[in-house]
């Protein structure tokens, strides 16, 4: 399967990402199919930047994003803000008694 994720690159301490699209059996920093975009965390605001049309076409080829870059195309309005499921709570069920 192939899935769309970062990379990390920078000096120690001071990391740096490229958002990738890569064979999920590859490694972290190994070998990847195409390069679609820079992420910083370290600035303020977090710099992104990601080409739209390139992460538009590998969705619809059936990539997969991680949780992390899935929620940096929602922050850059790739892909639509989707519902999240309702939180789960410590307490039982009144209905579970006995």
């Amino acid at each position: 399967m192939v899935k769309i994720r970062l990379t990390r690159m920078g000096d120690k301490k001071s990391p740096f990402y490229r958002i990738i699209v890569a064979d999920e059996r590859s490694p972290r920093d190994g070998r990847f199919i195409d390069a679609i975009g820079t992420y910083n965390p370290l600035t303020s605001p977090a710099e992104i930047k990601i080409d739209a049309e390139k992460a538009r076409m590998w969705l619809s080829n059936g990539a997969q994003p991680t949780d992390t870059v899935k929620s940096l195309f929602v922050q850059q309005e790739i892909i639509p803000a989707g519902k999240r499921p309702p939180a789960k709570t410590g307490k039982k069920s009144a209905d579970k008694e006995g």
